[in-house]
């Protein structure tokens, strides 16, 4: 089996996502204010931000997992890619990515769903934050892991594209998830 095998993408609302984690583009305050963090705290109700004051402030490329609140998702996990009122960089990016997927390992979580961090309020470029963001995904299945089932949930179709678009050029490779 390639890494791709464990890999979907499709374009909807990630709040609604049935996998073990969600996650939440955050700052490192973990203040959930607009966008995807908005929707999350919308839905899953005021115990995720409850659970985040406690957690945070968290350093910048950071992750930290809280409840899922009212949410189908059980956790969400919050990877920090900017500080507040900020912007979103490639290796901040880089780094969240990596700790989302270490944090969903430590917890031993078989799914998780990614949003197109940083994209948003954050400015960071759509065909670059699916290369990063796949790369991680790609290098984490590489490693043994319990992550099974890897999500991305886009806003509209032209990130979706962008996300199959980037998936279909990048090369196949075994993964080592021990599922």
């Amino acid at each position: 089996m390639t890494w791709k095998t464990h890999v979907s993408l499709l374009q909807g609302d990630i709040t609604d996502a049935d996998v073990d984690a969600i996650v939440n583009a955050a700052n490192t305050e973990l203040q959930l204010g607009a966008g995807v963090a908005g929707a999350i705290r919308r839905k899953g109700g005021p115990t995720i931000q409850h659970a985040c004051d406690a957690h945070g402030p968290v350093p910048l490329g950071e992750a930290a997992l809280t409840n899922g609140g009212n949410l189908t998702a059980r956790y969400v996990i919050h990877a920090a890619s900017m500080h507040l009122g900020g912007l979103t960089s490639e290796d901040s990016l880089r780094a969240a990515t990596m700790n989302s997927l270490k944090r969903a390992t430590e917890k031993q979580l078989t799914s998780i769903a990614f949003p197109a961090v940083g994209t948003g309020i954050a400015g960071f470029p759509l065909a670059r934050c699916a290369t990063i963001m796949l790369e991680e995904v790609r290098k984490h299945l590489s490693t043994q892991t319990s992550l099974q089932h890897m999500l991305f949930v886009l806003f509209d179709a032209a990130a979706l594209r962008v996300f199959q678009q980037t998936l279909a050029t990048m090369p196949d490779g075994e993964s080592n998830y021990i599922g």
